[in-house]
């Protein structure tokens, strides 16, 4: 069964729909940084020695499964307070491999919306990919490939990193494509890190750019860690998602209804007790605009409810992140979860 909404009177919508007690089908697309989500053994071709029983952190089979747990009880609640039931769609960072995602879509928190997994191992030097997760009885997954981004260090060293995902599949029997991200990180400082994650853009524009070369319509949703603000170089210029819907021309690659958090002070994590919106949306022009027949897309947010905040200490108000100083917290991600709610009239 799809979600039905009925909008009594709803202000991002016309009146006149409001008024007509207008009924529309609502899905969840989602995304999540779940922070390290590492199995407890120990890999000899990763750097996952940390994250091991006798590492660094103590990675314990006890704190893999607390970790599972809260990382399905965050998925399980995203958009249930508007759609009544977990995303339809959600994309993944930073998780160590195949394991760890079934074993998370197995957890009676999730095991009854029966997930099924996107993911392709990637070469990054951590161990950690991206991965989509999708519900068999709303998402019929077509294709799903990956997209390798190719750097190199200061020293001309290639600089391993995950790669792109990219999948297609019939939401409603509806053609939608899903592009995952996680970008290059800020490691050595936001300005020298930079050109990777311009890279970076390029790249995802240039799927785009292909896909809208067979089908100019293409409804496209793009999401991930993007480790850059709506405002800087890599999403404004390198990608060319733009923030205001009255500057969208024939050339803009995406909307990115995230700026307006960024520019209000709302953010997905907190670096030095600045936020910012590194976790972001994006959606093709496509996608915007009423239709009659079709998903088009209402809105974004941010998914931060009391319990995913440090409650005290010196992070109080930082999203509650499972590792500090060492040790497990009990907490759940440094970063808080997006997502976009699609529309579909009945």
């Amino acid at each position: 069964m799809r979600n039905i909404l009925t909008f009594f009177c709803v202000a991002s919508l016309a009146f006149s729909v409001c008024a007509q007690n207008q009924k529309y089908a609502v899905e969840t697309v989602a995304f999540y940084n779940v922070e390290n989500l590492f199995d407890h053994f120990n890999d000899p071709d990763t750097k996952d020695d940390d994250r091991t029983p006798t590492g660094r952190d103590k990675w314990t089979e006890e704190i893999f499964e607390k970790k599972l747990t809260n990382t399905a009880r965050v998925i399980a609640d995203i958009g249930t307070d508007i759609v009544g039931s977990p995303p339809a769609i959600i994309g993944l960072s930073e998780v160590e491999n195949r394991y760890v995602i079934e074993r998370l879509i197995e957890h009676p928190l999730l095991a009854n919306y029966k997930y099924g997994i996107a993911h392709f191992e990637s070469p990054d030097e951590r161990g950690i990919d991206v991965c989509l997760l999708y519900r068999k009885s709303k998402f019929t997954l077509l294709r799903a490939k990956r997209h390798f981004l190719s750097l190199f260090d200061a020293d001309g060293d290639r600089d391993y990193t995950r790669d792109q995902l990219v999948v297609s599949g019939l939401l409603d029997n509806e053609l939608l494509y899903v592009i995952v991200h996680h970008w290059p990180s800020r490691s050595g400082g936001q300005v020298r890190s930079e050109p990777k994650r311009i890279a970076a853009g390029e790249l995802n524009r240039k799927t785009v750019d292909s896909i809208r070369g067979i089908n100019p319509s293409a409804k496209i949703i793009n999401m991930g860690d993007f480790n850059d603000d709506p405002t800087d170089k890599s999403i404004v210029e390198a990608l060319g998602a733009v923030g205001d819907k009255d500057k969208i021309t024939a050339q803009t690659t995406f909307y990115n209804p995230m700026s307006s958090f960024y520019s209000r002070g709302i953010g997905t994590s907190c670096y030095r007790d600045k936020w910012n919106v590194l976790d972001q949306v994006h959606v093709t022009p496509s996608l915007l605009g009423e239709s009659d027949t079709s998903w088009y897309f209402w809105k974004a947010g941010i998914f931060n409810p009391r319990y995913l905040y440090n409650k005290k200490g010196r992070y109080k108000g930082y999203p509650f992140r499972s590792f500090a100083g060492g040790k497990f917290t009990g907490g759940y991600s440094d970063h808080f979860p997006v997502y976009a709610l699609l529309i579909k009239k009945q």
